[in-house]
């Protein structure tokens, strides 16, 4: 399976986290921890995946894997940017203080520490493991500004002067906070600012993306421990319009978020410009059990973010809505890559999608996956929009284990993890339903 297209899902074993997302030398890069030895986490390596068009990838292996002292227990996740023509990484490597001694893949007790690393390649596809690693930022030392084991997942960008670098932390391990750094020439780092909101927006603060859009900037983040304790999937990715300053790094963030997705199954998302310069997002989608293939992780279909009157958008990439251009009559002549369908639904209407269902209730959507998800302690089953602004559109994506149901061309997304869907798709009062796959 190393041709993939439209949802981009793990080779084999497991899955998790976007790294390194990145258009370059004709080539969409995107990384992503891999575990490749059994489907499961362990020791992260990054795999390595490339596309012209992101809809079309293909796997190429391994691009990073643990070599040095400071990422010997792990290559976690990080970013890329382009300089002089060369693609840097930047990532987290984790060092294990007290090996499990049962599963040499984990640590006890959270004993471990981090370090920011950063290793180059000339042509994107091949990088020195063994001597081309140097680290940037080593572990916090000064726990005023972070701390030593939870700092990391660095995004790198270029600002009006210099480069800037943000990380995800946590104080004293009671809220999350991020760090910013800059740099002039990308080797040598200066902490300058923080900013953090408190205890009722997550532990700590996993996977921060900083960027500006044509209507405002904005912050993205993973919040560990968000959600209370009975809900299997605390750590949750929100978003915020911010105010960012670039020679102070001072951060303004309000109280107020929105979830980067509301079926609350994708995670540590990351963003970057596309090659006509569309602000563009990919995410990791959380799985309950392994597929009968064998793996265990996917990640959603690319999502343009804008922002507008102080709302952010995650709009169909138009690449991905382009790809679905042959209408059919019925699910069962869609290509192997699945389909979107796309309708209208009224107050109190619903729609069932091979036992997905999608409902209308006022002005929210809401749906159920009851049918097709498995039956666990804490397992989200439903999921629901905040109130839409005007209308209900759907466009909704099917693949045999993600259903993305856009809304209003992106006001809200609820994307859900699914498995044995039925090839039957039924609106109420038989309300027409277009459907399209690929050509």
């Amino acid at each position: 399976m190393k041709r993939q297209t439209l949802h981009l899902k793990a080779p084999d074993n497991w899955i998790n986290d976007p790294n390194g997302f990145i258009y370059y030398k004709g080539y969409y890069h995107l990384f992503y921890q891999y575990f490749p030895y059994e489907p499961r986490w362990g020791t992260m390596h990054w795999g390595h995946a490339v596309s012209r068009d992101l809809v079309t990838w293909e796997h190429k292996g391994l691009a990073l894997y643990p070599t040095t002292r400071a990422d010997q227990n792990g290559c976690f996740s990080g970013s890329a940017i382009e300089e002089d023509g060369k693609l840097y990484l930047v990532y987290t490597g984790v060092r294990y203080e007290v090996v499990n001694p049962d599963d040499p893949h984990t640590c006890l007790n959270e004993q471990f520490e981090s370090a920011q690393l950063m290793i180059s390649s000339e042509d994107g596809f091949s990088f020195d493991n063994e001597h081309g690693k140097e680290i940037i930022i080593p572990p916090v030392t000064d726990p005023s500004i972070g701390d030593r084991t939870h700092t990391r997942d660095p995004k790198i960008w270029r600002g009006k002067d210099a480069w800037y670098l943000i990380l995800g932390s946590t104080v004293e391990e009671k809220y999350g906070e991020v760090l910013f750094y800059r740099s002039e020439d990308l080797h040598t780092w200066t902490y300058v600012n923080k900013a953090w909101k408190g205890p009722k927006y997550g532990w700590m603060w996993e996977c921060p993306d900083y960027f500006e859009t044509d209507g405002g900037e904005v912050l993205i983040l993973s919040a560990m421990k968000l959600l209370p304790d009975h809900v299997k999937e605390r750590n949750q990715s929100i978003c915020f319009p911010v105010t960012f300053d670039e020679a102070s790094c001072a951060l303004q963030i309000p109280d107020a978020y929105q979830y980067l997705d509301y079926g609350l199954d994708l995670y540590a998302p990351q963003t970057t410009l596309d090659k006509d310069g569309l602000r563009t997002m990919i995410a990791w989608v959380r799985m309950p059990r392994v597929t009968e293939e064998g793996w265990i992780g996917m990640f959603c279909s690319p999502r343009m973010v804008e922002v507008a009157n102080g709302h952010i958008f995650f709009r169909m990439h138009p690449n991905i809505r382009n790809a679905y251009s042959r209408a059919v009559r019925d699910v069962k002549d869609v290509s192997d890559d699945g389909y979107m369908a796309s309708f209208d639904l009224e107050d109190g209407e619903a729609a069932d999608i091979g036992g997905f269902i999608i409902s209308r209730k006022g002005n929210r959507i809401v749906t159920d996956r009851s049918s097709v998800y498995p039956a666990f302690e804490g397992a989200h089953l439903i999921s629901e929009t905040p109130e839409l602004k005007g209308g209900c559109h759907l466009d909704v994506l099917v693949d045999p284990h993600l259903i993305e149901v856009y809304i209003n061309d992106g006001e809200y997304v609820i994307s859900n993890v699914v498995y044995d869907l039925r090839d039957k798709i039924h609106c109420d009062k038989d309300k027409d339903i277009l459907l399209y796959t690929t050509a």
